[in-house]
């Protein structure tokens, strides 16, 4: 065990206040007498190496959740770590050590996804903190590599805590919520990435929770993080985040006492430039060098475990990763699987996959069809190769000698593509590639220049927020006139979007809706493989879809009554775990114990095909109506038959107290296995009800 705080404590023994300060802020400056070059430690890694240049761009974080696959989430993060390492190296080598160079990833995003509303949600794993915790765990070991002591790079676990909207005030709203929901929902993910990955680093979120900004929280930052959770790695402040405590929440009087309060309760690093004003602090008495040298010293290890600052043996395996790692032919491979996985087919009326044999020509139509905004989502690179979904399509029907109608139909928000045209003027060549074709497919949703973070997309819709669960501009009267103009013929709709939307029409009156979420660069060939049947789709939701808006609490609400699947007293449209295949999936002897489930699947289906095997659990003492405890991807041949072991929560019958301690609930639960819940919408979708059993705790 190498001793890095020791080598910290005496390399910081060397320098003088000012140069320790200029360590603390993300751009840190070199101190080329000591040895100390320059780092910047802004650096994303959400779903592929953001922000500088070329690089794989995987889907979104919440096309990775839809997945339910925890080793494909590790696959694609060591993929990601691998080109950041690459990455880094070929820039150090041309001194370049600019934003986004570096091998601290501000990723990933594991706030819980409460409101569908909220723009930044498709940064996340969904609603669920078990499903989060995860698929959470499993990116930041893959990202970190398996040696402490020696990163690969380092990871950082984001929002810290109670964080999802709305966009537009997140620099002054103070989201409360009760002790209940503040350590069963808002926290368990955060706990297990220090329990179970040693995660590096930890950023809090701009808002306050219960009243205290989060960058400067005692609660979060000293009392639950270090004090209780043990946490021993670095804190850095969301960016700019530490001007709100004087400018909009009011809680200090000037940038000093702002700068003061976030170190002082534990928050190391400051993305921005407000940590200057140390200086400052340190003169008028309301910070002490000691807390200076203890931010320093946090953010130095973590630079020496990563092999980028005093002399400590590195790992050759990263160090010599050659930059044609980079989006090369493999890591595009995974790409298109992950895509493939992630993909979730909400209804099929029988006419997919399509039959290229009955099929002469296929009317492709929609905002999104064509658009590779639309595939990638946020915080993201610059992929070699882009797939859209008519590209994707067109790539696949050539095969077969399919001809492609293609039509934008309309814009994504506007009324009209031109500005000089009437409202709906593309209409008209949406329906004549409608009438010459022999089956439809209409591509909707959404994109991240509307859905996002403040600040990175346009106001219109609230700063990122959606106003509510509908097609935006034009979409829905497309969508309703090419459905009529088509007759009997197929009409497949495929929504990109990052969140759930209301497709509520869609779902009575077209025959498929396959989601994609924000699918990746591999995209629209991940989705061609479904649409013909190379791939059975095998993902499911990550969130709850609702029938409309107006099911929903308020959205400043932080109280999880009457929100997501564990709390939610009304009828989805598509509950949380959904999703279809083409293939007929069974279980069978289903045996549960408090540790695991093993259970028998079979697929009678005809071909190889994937399905998430899930557990849930309920009891009539606690408050939610039931919850995900345990879950499995399996993939089997046609007719094949696997006995399967899935591993519990090892919490699922406990519940946390005020205090954040575990208290065991006893009795009768309730324990169901299938691919789904047992809801009863659920149940109706899929036609076939799950398997229970008791099991007395």
């Amino acid at each position: 065990m190498i001793d890095f705080k020791k080598a910290a404590r005496e390399l910081i023994s060397k320098m003088t206040l000012e140069e320790k300060v200029s360590q603390m802020l993300h751009n840190s400056a070199a101190v080329p007498r000591l040895g100390i070059p320059a780092y910047n430690w802004w650096n994303e890694a959400l779903h592929g190496v953001a922000r500088a240049g070329t690089a794989t761009v995987f889907p979104q974080a919440i096309a990775m959740a839809a997945t339910f696959d925890e080793e494909l989430l590790f696959e694609v993060a060591d993929a990601v770590a691998d080109e950041g390492r690459a990455k880094h190296h070929a820039s150090v080598r041309e001194g370049d050590r600019d934003i986004y160079k570096g091998l601290t990833f501000w990723s990933p995003n594991i706030n819980i996804f409460r409101d569908p509303r909220w723009g930044r949600g498709h940064e996340t794993y969904g609603e669920d903190p078990y499903l989060t915790s995860r698929l959470g765990i499993r990116y930041v070991n893959g990202l970190q590599g398996p040696d402490k002591d020696c990163l690969k790079s380092a990871a950082c676990a984001k929002h810290f805590a109670v964080h999802s909207g709305p966009e537009d005030l997140r620099h002054e709203f103070n989201a409360e919520c009760d002790d209940y929901d503040l350590w069963n929902t808002y926290l368990p993910q955060f706990e297990a990435l220090v329990y179970e990955t040693d995660v590096e680093g930890f950023m809090p979120a701009y808002n306050r929770t219960n009243g205290e900004p989060c960058c400067g929280s005692k609660a979060l930052l000293v009392d639950i993080l270090r004090n209780k959770w043990g946490f021993d790695g670095y804190v850095t402040s969301d960016c700019w985040a530490i001007k709100d405590f004087h400018e909009t929440h009011k809680v200090t009087s000037n940038a000093a006492e702002s700068a003061a309060l976030a170190v002082n309760t534990g928050c190391h690093l400051n993305c921005g430039n407000l940590y200057g004003y140390c200086l400052i602090a340190v003169k008028e008495g309301l910070l002490s060098e000691e807390k200076i040298d203890d931010a320093v010293e946090h953010l130095f290890v973590t630079r020496m475990r990563l092999g980028l600052l005093g002399d400590f043996p590195q790992n050759p395996k990263y160090t010599d990763l050659p930059y044609s790692i980079i989006d090369c032919p493999e890591h595009r491979k995974l790409n298109l699987k992950t895509s493939q996985n992630g993909i979730v087919m909400l209804k099929n009326n029988n006419v997919l996959p399509l039959s290229p044999d009955r099929i002469n020509s296929i009317a492709v139509i929609g905002p999104n069809a064509n658009s590779r905004l639309a595939l990638v989502g946020n915080y993201e690179g610059t992929a070699s190769e882009y797939v859209t979904v008519v590209e994707g399509i067109t790539e696949k029907a050539r095969e077969h000698n399919i001809r492609i109608h293609y039509s934008e139909g309309c814009h994504l928000t506007k009324d009209r593509v031109r500005a000089l045209t009437l409202p709906d003027s593309l209409e008209s060549e949406a329906v004549a590639a409608v009438k010459s074709s022999d089956a439809v497919v209409v591509c909707l949703g959404l994109d991240p220049s509307i859905e996002g973070e403040q600040n990175d997309t346009g106001n219109e819709f609230t700063a990122g927020d959606k106003y509510d669960l509908n097609l935006p501009g034009r979409q829905q009267h497309l969508l309703e006139k090419v459905t009529k103009a088509a007759g009997d013929k197929p009409v497949i709709l495929i929504v990109l979007a990052g969140s759930a939307l209301a497709v509520t029409w869609a779902d009575t009156n077209v025959d498929a809706i396959l989601y994609g979420f924000y699918p990746g660069a591999q995209g629209g060939r991940a989705i061609s493989d479904i649409l013909f049947g190379n791939v059975s789709p095998s993902a499911k939701l990550p969130v709850t879809f609702y029938k409309s808006d107006s099911d929903l609490p308020d959205f400043c609400d932080y109280n999880m009554k009457n929100r997501t699947y564990r709390y939610y007293e009304g009828e989805p449209l598509y509950p949380f775990g959904f999703g279809l295949s083409y293939c007929k999936f069974e279980i069978f002897d289903t045996k549960a114990t408090e540790t695991n489930v093993t259970l028998t699947v079979k697929n009678s289906g005809s071909m190889t095909a994937a399905n998430v095997v899930q557990i849930y659990a309920s009891h009539p003492d606690t408050k939610e109506i039931r919850s995900l405890i345990g879950f499995k991807r399996v993939l089997l041949d046609s007719g094949e038959s696997k006995t399967v072991s899935v591993t519990l929560d090892k919490n699922a019958f406990s519940r946390r107290d005020e205090n954040g301690d575990l208290y065991k609930i006893c009795g009768e639960w309730l324990i169901s296995a299938g691919f789904g819940q047992p809801d009863r919408r659920s149940e109706e979708l899929y036609g076939t009800k799950t398997v229970t059993t008791v099991l007395f705790i």
